[in-house]
């Protein structure tokens, strides 16, 4: 499976870039670059560009002010619904400090570096590496959360969001895996680890959401 995308490079690397924006807090930045997002989903072969286009049609139909109500109800509100990859696996624990490091150890080795405003879990951030960056890694990251993110898009559809559409074309980029829907349940039942004890948990509903709207 690691090495492995599903559709030509091309439109695996533009819907990266296209859900790493779609993803993101609907601000004035995102809804002055719509054109351009409805272009490159309108440039997607099928089944990929009818998996975004109801995101693009719904983000450009309602007012800002709905799509950020929506945003912040479904990704600040339900913790199930994380966009930060390592929480799934590490919950708030000291082993999703090690997590966090890895992933910019990644991107590093790949010549590509992350601000320091967001965090390098997140998953529009993520998503912008695998657009540009090496493809292959991109690969191997999705799949070491591939659980987290069948949770994701699960969740997402329980809430009716048409952010499900968005995580559903990244999952239809990789090869399909029984074991992680199965293990997407398990996350579903048992939620993340909790470290009840030692250092000061990561940030999750607050500060750790911050960086989408940075």
């Amino acid at each position: 499976m690691t090495g492995h995308v599903v559709g030509a490079e091309r439109d695996v690397r533009r819907v990266y870039a296209l859900t790493s924006l779609l993803l993101r807090y609907p601000d004035d930045s995102l809804r002055d670059r719509m054109g351009d997002v409805r272009a490159g989903v309108d440039g997607l072969a099928q089944p990929l560009r009818g998996q975004l286009q109801p995101v693009v049609d719904w983000l450009t139909a309602v007012d800002q002010l709905t799509a950020q109500e929506h945003y912040v109800a479904v990704f600040d509100r339900t913790r199930k619904a994380c966009l930060y990859l390592s929480y799934y696996l590490n919950g708030d624990t000291r082993r999703r400090g090690m997590a966090l490091v890895g992933f910019k150890e990644l991107y590093r080795a790949d010549g590509w570096d992350v601000s320091d405003e967001e965090l390098p879990d997140f998953l529009p951030v993520v998503l912008e590496f695998g657009a540009v960056g090496d493809l292959d890694l991109m690969v191997q990251l999705l799949d070491a959360h591939r659980a987290g993110l069948e949770l994701l898009a699960k969740v997402l559809r329980q809430l009716q969001s048409v952010y499900a559409r968005a995580a559903e074309a990244v999952l239809a980029t990789l090869p399909h895996d029984a074991g992680a829907v199965e293990s997407a349940l398990v996350l579903a039942a048992q939620g993340p680890p909790v470290e009840l004890v030692g250092l000061e948990p990561f940030p999750f509903d607050g500060a750790a959401t911050s960086g989408a709207r940075s």
